[in-house]
C-alpha cells in the first residue's frame, strides 16, 4: 500500500466591495389592525419608490418579511388588554454604487418618516468570481506549500495527486481591521468601501514517492 500525504490549505483574498447591501424596516403602530397594515403598505411603498428614483432597479428591491401582530399588556382584574396594533416589513436593498449609497439611504429615511427603521447595512461583491478564484489559487499553494514541507520531514517528496476536495467558500464582507465602516450624520450616511474578504479552503491527497 504506497503512502500518501493528506492537507487541507485555507487563504483568503481580499477587494474593494462593490454592493451595498441595505436592510430596511418599517413599522407602523395603530389603532386598528387594518390601519396599522395599510399605513405600512403605504410606507413601503414610499420608500421603494424613493429607492427607484435614487437609481435602485427593482432586481434589488426584496421585500423579505412582514408581521402584524397586537400590543398587549396586562391590566389588574381585566386581563390582557389591546393597546395597539403594529405591522412591519422589510426590505432587502441592493445598492450597487459605493457613491450613491448616501443620496439612496437619505431619500428612504425621507420617504419613510418616523416609521422607517435602518436594521443594518452589509458591503460584498455583486460577482465574487475573480475574488474567489484569488481565494482559491491561494489555498491550493497554501496546501502545495504544507504538503512538500511534511513530505520533506518525512525523507520522501510528492508524488501524483490522489484527491482534490474543496470546502465551502466563505465570503465575509468584513474591511481590513475591523467592521463595516459606516458612519452617520444627521446629514447623510457615508459610506467607506474599506476591503472585503473571500476564504477558500481545499484538501488535498498526494503520493508519497
Amino acid at each position: 500500500m504506497k503512502r500518501s500525504i493528506t492537507v487541507t490549505g485555507t487563504a483568503s483574498a481580499t477587494a474593494v466591495p462593490d454592493l451595498v447591501t441595505l436592510t430596511l424596516g418599517v413599522e407602523t403602530r395603530r389603532d386598528t389592525a387594518a390601519k396599522a397594515y395599510d399605513d405600512a403598505g403605504k410606507a413601503a411603498g414610499a420608500v421603494a419608490a424613493s429607492l427607484r428614483e435614487a437609481g435602485v432597479t427593482d432586481v434589488d428591491l426584496q421585500t423579505s418579511g412582514l408581521n402584524l401582530r397586537a400590543d398587549l399588556v396586562w391590566v389588574e382584574g381585566q386581563g390582557q388588554k389591546v393597546t395597539a396594533y403594529v405591522a412591519s416589513t422589510t426590505l432587502q436593498v441592493g445598492i450597487r454604487s459605493h457613491a450613491d449609497a448616501p443620496a439612496a439611504i437619505a431619500a428612504a429615511v425621507a420617504a419613510g418618516g418616523d416609521d422607517i427603521r435602518i436594521n443594518g447595512i452589509d458591503q460584498g461583491f455583486a460577482d465574487a468570481t475573480a475574488v474567489t478564484a484569488q481565494a482559491q489559487e491561494a489555498a491550493w499553494l497554501d496546501a502545495l506549500a504544507r504538503a512538500q514541507q511534511y513530505a520533506s520531514l518525512a525523507s520522501a517528496r510528492l508524488g501524483q495527486v490522489k484527491s482534490i476536495a474543496q470546502e465551502p467558500v466563505h465570503g465575509a464582507p468584513i474591511p481590513m481591521g475591523g467592521m463595516v465602516r459606516a458612519s452617520f450624520s444627521a446629514e447623510s450616511l457615508p459610506v467607506q468601501a474599506g476591503e472585503s474578504s473571500v476564504t477558500a479552503s481545499v484538501t488535498v491527497e498526494w503520493e508519497l514517492l
